[in-house]
């Protein structure tokens, strides 16, 4: 698998998707296809266990219910900034959780968007009679 740039971002957090999941690729570490979650919670933006783990369920939570509009490839979501204990003094407050929540739609969201957005392969078609070449 190959991975680039995040390909959404918000304040706290970022979505990595491989470049390329073909079958029989070398090595093949997604057997079976489908989309594949991966949650990257580092002690450095989340000190306490107990907040880690929060933001992971909050995580798996979202995607489960984006399930039908991920696309059919390795994803990784992945927290890039702290919350500030300020903001959020417990360490797995509801106002946390609807924070991260809010921020997760709006991450897979933005993705699931453009994905939308992207123009559809249209086969050719046979074209419409111009009107000077319908019969007379």
């Amino acid at each position: 698998m190959s991975s680039g740039p995040p390909v959404a971002k918000t304040v706290h957090f970022a979505l990595h998707m491989a470049k390329s999941h073909e079958p029989g690729g070398v090595p093949d570490l997604f057997p079976g296809g489908g989309a594949w979650l991966g949650v990257l919670v580092p002690k450095r933006w989340a000190r306490r266990a107990v907040t880690r783990n929060t933001l992971r369920r909050q995580i798996y939570a979202v995607a489960r219910e984006l399930t039908a509009g991920l696309p059919q490839l390795p994803m990784v979501v992945r927290l890039r900034s702290g919350f500030s204990r300020g903001d959020f003094p417990s360490a797995t407050s509801d106002a946390l959780k609807r924070e991260a929540r809010a921020e997760l739609l709006q991450l897979l969201g933005e993705r699931l968007a453009r994905r939308q957005r992207a123009p559809a392969v249209v086969s050719p078609a046979t074209p419409a009679p111009q009107a000077d070449d319908a019969p007379a």
